[in-house]
């Protein structure tokens, strides 16, 4: 029977598709390698786990190939010079593409925590200067660029070689070689699906196998982003009733005045590029950010803070508008992104207010012009607004040593009150220093530190230039990481570890501004605080809460790869599935901490049940297009 199903020609097919097999998963020991502090307690099981979602993504993405090569044609014709040449074209193209992928997430994957899904394709065309972008990478990586080449090389070398063993029988039965396409046909569209189950596997279901925080290393790029394209980014959830869901959560607020800054107090919000607690803050064993921690010793510092995701984009909207991305699309890039939305220079307009964004890239990067002007920024400045080429970096945009100051004094422009939110740019790879000022920063473990350095000087200076405009001695400021850097440290690498950074409000002159805050606090609870601050009472809708707010249980929640992460001040939680699965100390420095789910499961039931409210109310809100107060 086998015999007669397994035809020379279906052999050489699977001997072809083998050799993608054996490629994916050498990409996946150079991923491991390269990112080897990010993944704890791998064993043998996780890559045979791997292999197994290489089959589904070689059954699915060269469908193409199979489906062609399957189909039962004579033997002259299989035998001639141009089908042969076809299919090796065909074969280079696809396997390239997929290899592709799993290279370049090896050091996307520093950034971001997560195998890329299929909004690295909104990113890239959402950037301008995507060719300097890929000229940075091809400097710096360019060992990467010679592993996939070798790899390209190497596979057609075999994919040449499974040529010359294949041998096509004359005298065959169509119907019977028509039957026997089926059949394997049939078998490729299983594995595809990942088996006989009533869905076709998907990303969330790689925890089911391994350890939520090693999904990333059994999952593959090709794999995630042919999951995730032209998908409708939220599945509604129905865990409860509205009655006990609106008991648990919900993200209709009233802000209520702190009475502790004057009516009209300007406000400044800094979101600083990669300053997180690994390199920077009052946490940091080892800060390269001297500036900013003197800032941060005389604010209103949070001790324990989060940011709500892992990307620049992810922040905006988390920062201003108190919307976190529970979802693997940023929120600004979703199928959400034009949905109606109460933010914080919408509120402020409504009290006098002027707004302006400045970001020094290039106009359109990460779509923060049009996310601006959406959330009711009267003004914003980019790179063009600027208007001197001199001072570009050629990757991102306007240095900040010279942006920062210029942004400072171009909000004296605005009519007070004002908010402005300046967003900066230098400490983001390729870590760039300009040639006249490099050797004037400390280095450090990794590239981003002497930059650290550059940007911390960078923000001295629009301190500087800011303390000298009537409006700095009633201005709120409030400084804010967008993310966490890349990082080779194992501790950082956790899970647990990698949403860390620095938040903190500063007033010059209120000394009540001057104190440690143990309580945690997240991206999304700057909006509803500086509500309270700024003396506004107003009904609005906020996923955080106001620091201010009376009897709050105050937990941080965050969302990578199908996993929702609740944080308090001493554990993390995990929940995927629908189901509850670990719950980790996240303050302890060991490499592996035991999960203490089962030691602890009625706290455990109290947390899921929170998030499950949570999740039900942000999936219905953000697909019904409800997220505003009426």
């Amino acid at each position: 029977m086998l015999k007669k199903l397994f035809t020379d020609e279906i052999v050489s097919l699977l001997k072809k598709l083998s050799i993608v097999l054996v490629f994916l998963m050498a990409s996946r020991l150079v991923f491991y390698v390269a990112n080897f502090d990010s993944f704890n307690a791998v064993s043998f099981y996780d890559f045979i786990i791997g292999a197994w979602f290489d089959c589904i993504t070689v059954a699915i993405c060269f469908m193409p190939f199979y489906v062609l090569f399957l189909i039962p044609f004579k033997a002259a014709i299989r035998n001639s010079k141009w089908y042969k040449l076809f299919f090796r074209i065909l074969f280079n193209g696809l396997n390239a593409t997929l290899l592709l992928f799993n290279i370049v997430d090896v050091e996307y994957f520093k950034f971001t925590s997560k195998r890329s899904t299929a909004d690295l394709f909104a990113f890239m065309g959402q950037e301008s200067d995507m060719s300097q972008l890929f000229l940075a990478f091809f400097k710096d990586f360019w060992i990467l660029i010679i592993v996939f080449l070798v790899f390209i090389y190497f596979a057609d070398l075999l994919y040449r070689k499974t040529e010359k063993v294949m041998q096509v029988i004359v005298n065959r039965s169509y119907f019977v070689d028509s039957i026997r396409y089926l059949i394997v046909l049939f078998l490729f569209i299983v594995v595809a699906r990942g088996g006989f189950g009533l869905r076709p596997v998907g990303i969330i279901e790689a925890s089911n196998y391994t350890r939520v925080e090693n999904s990333a290393l059994v999952l593959n790029t090709p794999f995630t982003i042919v999951k995730t394209y032209g998908k409708k980014a939220l599945v509604l959830k129905d865990y409860m009733s509205l009655e006990e869901e609106e008991k648990l959560f919900n993200p209709i607020r009233t802000s209520h005045s702190a009475n502790i800054l004057p009516n009209k107090t300007n406000v400044v919000i800094l979101i600083l590029e990669s300053f997180g607690e690994e390199f920077a803050g009052l946490e940091s064993q080892n800060s390269f950010t001297p500036f900013f921690d003197s800032i941060l010793e005389n604010s209103l510092y949070f001790e324990n803070a989060f940011s709500n995701g892992k990307k620049s984009i992810e922040a905006v909207p988390s920062i201003l508008a108190s919307i976190p991305t529970l979802m693997d699309n940023p929120y600004i890039s979703s199928s959400y992104g034009d949905n109606k939305i109460n933010s914080l220079p919408s509120i402020l307009k409504e009290q006098g207010y002027a707004s302006a964004f400045f970001h020094g890239a290039t106009n359109g990067s990460m779509r923060f012009d049009g996310f601006a002007n959406q959330v009711g920024f009267d003004y914003y400045f980019g790179r063009k607004e600027y208007g001197n080429e001199e001072h570009y970096d050629h990757t991102w945009g306007i240095l900040d040593e010279y942006f920062n100051p210029w942004t400072a004094k171009k909000i004296s422009s605005l009519p007070t009150p004002f908010m402005a939110t300046l967003f900066t740019l230098s400490s983001h790879h390729p870590y760039y220093i300009p040639e006249n000022r490099r050797g004037e920063f400390q280095k450090g473990p990794s590239p981003i530190c002497a930059s650290l350095g550059y940007s911390d000087d960078a923000l001295r200076k629009f301190f500087k230039e800011a303390e000298k405009q009537p409006w700095f001695s009633n201005t709120l400021f409030v400084l804010c990481a967008d993310h966490t850097p890349s990082t080779s440290s194992p501790y950082y690498s956790k899970r647990s570890q990698m949403y860390k950074i620095p938040i903190a409000f500063y007033y010059p002159k209120n000394k009540q501004f001057k104190k440690k805050e143990k309580a945690v606090f997240q991206q999304i609870d700057i909006m509803p605080t500086l509500l309270d601050l700024l003396n506004i009472e107003k009904k609005y809708y906020s996923f955080g809460t106001s620091f201010y707010s009376q009897n709050e249980d105050r937990k941080a929640f965050t969302f990578i790869e199908g996993v929702h992460y609740v944080f308090d001040e001493q554990n993390m939680f995990t929940f995927s599935n629908d189901k509850a699965r670990n719950l980790y100390n996240h303050q302890s420095r060991k490499k592996y901490v035991q999960d203490s789910l089962q030691l602890y499961k009625k706290e455990g039931q109290v947390i899921e049940k929170k998030l499950k409210a949570i999740i039900q109310r942000y999936s219905r809100d953000l697909i019904q297009n409800q997220t505003t107060v009426k």
